[in-house]
């Protein structure tokens, strides 16, 4: 019998590591049963009711060994452990609240931990490069785990080759097949590969759920949308713009009121087409939600101008309820007519100047929000300049900076790009102007007082994040526990993107 060139690698999981001392180490077998045997003698420890995965597949007593396999070695429990790990939007992270959710109600467990997990999912963005290659390299760490391994969200739908590359024994779910997850999770288990990337006939509503904020819901009401931007891979990974009906996604953000959640997301592809494909509307949807009786909030997520425009005037009446948070989130892109139209955006910078303007002169104490890509191919000086114009003008409380990144697929991936060190002067001079802008917007706050939620644990102890009617991050200090309650906050200061506070009387 031929030697091995090289040991194989086996990873100890969760208790095993305490027995062996170790989390991982080389031993060379031919086999999986001379690889016990070694172990119990070295280890003085029964192995024989280990789970025994090979790369990421269970494996027999006689399955053969070969140069660099990855063996996972898990002890045996009575509950399959879930490791998931999420990035992306909104609605990626409703997609991971509704894959965790499916997998406890049949009998998974969850897990913080990756080494002590039986199968690991992640949730995966591709919307940007700079996101898209961190995914792959958490792919390819994961995949080194030696564990199954399920890639869900949308990178199976845009990326699929690039995924099998790293992990030809990796399973994928695409992020309109989200209610497959069980079915592929186990299949991925049993050693079987799955892939399922076609939509699934049933809408992403009322599907179990595990919400990472307690009391926070991200609702998603549409999948897909109805543009055909040149940079943008979301269109290739979701496709056309499908609604969900209003009566389930109503009745969806009244089990959530129910169960104690106080802030209700709508978020989606494009909000701003909701409706569009079976004779409905946002403003018509947001009236319903708010309706329902109890004390919550509706942060409506990001809509794109073009189709914001058909139902501005309803929708700025449907933001008068108290119930509304006054944010809105319409991304330009561009303040440069020129690129919009090379970007295919089907907006002008006049259309996002009327519809920043319509808002507030609604709503004056509100928050604007708003993205800009710095570097599209031939953004030339003067567009540039354009879109400084227009930032140093509307003066958005909020604005997403994103260098351009060519994204497999798109129309723009085609093109010539700028030289990284352009990109790289542009971005810093336009973050600059942001801070100043966000600073200035924030500073009307000042010695404001009013309620705000609290909706997160600060990052240093004893201080909570709270947002107020405008959706406004307020930071507070209190040894109290706020997580959850509404409290009466005075503004005592500000930075470019958050308001501090201390809790002031009633």
């Amino acid at each position: 019998m031929l030697a091995m060139q090289s040991p194989a690698t086996v990873r100890y999981m969760r208790t095993l590591s305490q027995i062996t001392g170790r989390k991982e180490e080389y031993v060379d077998a031919q086999t999986v049963a001379e690889l016990i045997a070694k172990l119990e003698s070295k280890y003085n420890n029964d192995f024989q009711s280990s789970k025994i995965l090979i790369n990421g597949i269970p494996a027999g007593k006689e399955q053969q060994i070969t140069n660099g396999d990855i063996i996972a070695l898990i002890p045996q429990d009575s509950a399959t452990k879930v490791y998931v790990e999420t990035y992306g939007c909104s609605a990626s992270m409703a997609d991971a609240e509704m894959t965790i959710g499916q997998l406890l109600n049949n009998g998974f467990k969850l897990t913080n931990n990756m080494a002590d997990s039986d199968v690991n999912v992640i949730v995966t963005c591709s919307v940007k490069s700079a996101t898209a290659n961190h995914m792959l390299s958490r792919i390819r760490k994961l995949s080194n785990t030696g564990l199954p391994l399920v890639v869900a969200g949308c990178m199976p739908k845009t990326e699929e080759r690039a995924i099998e590359k790293i992990n030809s024994n990796a399973s994928m779910l695409g992020p309109n097949s989200i209610d497959k997850t069980v079915d592929v999770v186990k299949s991925t288990m049993l050693g079987k590969k799955l892939i399922v990337l076609n939509d699934s006939p049933r809408p992403k509503i009322n599907l179990p759920r595990f919400r990472m904020n307690p009391i926070v819901e991200v609702l998603e009401i549409a999948n897909g949308c109805l543009s055909s931007c040149t940079f943008c891979q979301v269109k290739i990974a979701k496709g056309k713009l499908r609604s969900y009906p209003m009566d389930s996604i109503v009745e969806e953000a009244k089990n959530s009121i129910n169960q104690v959640c106080k802030e209700i997301w709508l978020t989606s592809t494009d909000n701003g087409c909701y409706g569009k494909d079976m004779m409905t509307s946002l403003p018509e949807l947001i009236d319903a939600i708010v309706e329902i009786d109890g004390e919550f909030w509706i942060r409506v997520g990001m809509m794109n101008p073009v189709h914001m425009r058909r139902t501005a005037k309803a929708l700025m009446k449907s933001y008068s309820s108290t119930k509304v948070f006054k944010f809105l989130h319409i991304p330009v892109q561009s303040g440069s007519e020129t690129i919009l139209k090379a970007m295919k955006r089907g907006h002008s910078v006049e259309d996002f100047e009327l519809l920043a303007d319509e808002f507030r002169n609604s709503h004056p104490d509100s928050s604007l929000s708003t993205d800009i890509i710095v570097g599209y191919p031939d953004e030339s000086e003067s567009d540039f300049e354009d879109t400084l114009s227009l930032i140093e003008k509307v003066q958005p409380e909020v604005v997403n900076i994103s260098k351009f990144g060519a994204r497999p697929g798109t129309a723009a991936a085609k093109l010539k790009q700028l030289p990284t060190t352009i990109v790289s002067k542009r971005t810093k001079e336009i973050v600059e102007l942001v801070k100043a802008a966000g600073k200035k917007r924030n500073e009307r706050w000042l010695n404001c007082e009013g309620v705000i939620i609290i909706d997160e644990e600060g990052s240093k102890a004893g201080t909570w994040v709270g947002r107020n009617s405008a959706y406004r991050p307020v930071a507070i200090r209190s040894s109290e526990k706020l997580f959850g309650k509404k409290v009466n906050a005075k503004i005592t200061g500000f930075t470019s993107s958050y308001l501090m506070g201390e809790i002031a009387g009633s």
